[in-house]
C-alpha cells in the first residue's frame, strides 16, 4: 500500500491530537501536526513522502526531500560519527551514510554524490557513495542526438565523467562543456556519439536548436558591449571559450548563422550588430 523513501498517495483515516493517521494498509502512518496542511480532514487523499523518524517510526510528511529512493544526488554532510555520516536531504531528519558505504571519510560542510537506497536489514532509507555498481553501459537505452540529463561525476585528464539519466556513464570533454561545470552539477545535454559502451556527450541541445540558444547569447553580449566584440574566426579558441563559454567551432557556426540572418556583420577585427538590431 505504500513505499518508504518515495511519494505516496494515501487517504486520511482519522484525526488525533498528534496529527493525521493515514491509511497504509496493514498499518496506519502518522503525519505529525507540524506537517499537516491546512484544512486536511478524514477521507482526503494526500501526496506524502514516507520515511522513518529518529525513533524508527514510519512518518508521513508534505516536505519534499532533495531526492527519493533510486536518485543520485549531491548532498552536504551535516555531521560525522564512527558509524557513518549524516547528509542534509531537505527533511527534518538527515540521511545516513554508513561508514562502509563511503569512498573516503566524509567531512561536515562538504558535498558528496550519493545514491539513495533502502537498507535491506533495517528497511530504512540510507545513502551510498559507491555509485559504480548502479551504473552500466551494457544495455543502453540511448541513441545519438538524444537529449539527456547529465550529472557531473568526476574529473579526468580529458574532461568529466558524467552520469547520464541516472543509469549510464559518459564523457564530457573539456571543449564540449559550454560553460563552467563542477562535480555535482546537473545539466541538460545530448549524446554526441556511441562507440560500443563508450559514450561522448555535449552540453546544450543538438543541431540548430543549440545554435539558436548560442545565437541569443552572442546577440546579448554584443548589445552589452555597444554592438561590437573583438572576436572572429582567427581568434584563439581559448579566448573564445573564456568569453563566450563555447567552443570555436560553435562560435563560427553560430556567427555564420547570425550573418546569414543579417543580424551581425563581420569586420577585420571582430563582429558587430547590424544597424537595425
Amino acid at each position: 500500500m505504500y513505499k518508504v523513501g518515495e511519494y505516496n498517495l494515501l487517504r486520511v483515516k482519522k484525526d488525533s491530537d498528534y496529527g493525521l493517521f493515514l491509511d497504509g494498509g496493514e498499518q496506519e502512518i502518522l503525519m505529525p501536526n507540524r506537517f499537516v496542511p491546512a484544512g486536511a480532514k478524514k477521507g482526503d487523499e494526500l501526496k506524502v513522502f514516507i520515511y522513518h523518524d529518529s525513533e524508527n517510526r514510519l512518518t508521513a510528511t508534505m516536505q519534499e526531500p532533495f531526492g527519493i529512493v533510486g536518485d543520485i544526488v549531491n548532498l552536504k554532510a551535516t555531521g560525522v560519527t564512527e558509524q557513518g555520516a549524516f547528509l542534509d536531504w531537505g527533511l527534518m531528519k538527515d540521511l545516513f551514510v554508513p561508514a562502509s558505504k563511503q569512498l573516503t571519510t566524509m567531512h561536515p560542510g562538504q558535498s558528496y554524490l550519493v545514491k539513495i537506497y533502502i537498507d535491506e536489514q533495517t528497511g530504512r532509507v540510507a545513502a551510498t557513495e559507491k555509485l559504480d555498481p548502479y551504473l552500466s553501459n551494457e544495455n543502453l537505452t540511448l541513441k545519438e542526438l538524444d537529449i539527456v540529463d547529465l550529472l557531473i561525476y568526476r574529473r579526468t585528464e580529458i574532461g568529466f565523467v558524467v552520469i547520464i539519466n541516472q543509469k549510464h556513464t559518459g564523457v564530457l570533454h573539456f571543449n564540449e562543456a559550454f560553460g563552467p561545470v563542477d562535480i555535482g552539477d546537473k545539466l541538460k545535454g545530448f549524446i554526441k556519439s556511441i562507440k560500443g559502451d563508450k559514450i561522448d556527450v555535449v552540453t546544450g541541445l543538438p543541431g540548430y536548436n543549440r545554435v539558436e540558444n548560442e545565437s541569443e547569447k552572442i546577440l546579448r553580449l554584443l548589445k552589452e558591449n555597444n554592438g561590437y566584440l573583438p572576436y572572429h574566426d582567427k581568434s584563439d579558441p581559448q579566448e573564445i571559450y573564456d568569453f563566450f563559454s563555447m567552443s570555436k567551432k560553435t562560435f563560427k557556426m553560430t556567427t555564420g548563422s547570425l550573418y546569414k540572418a543579417r543580424k551581425i556583420v563581420f569586420t577585420q577585427t571582430g563582429i558587430k550588430l547590424e544597424e537595425n538590431e
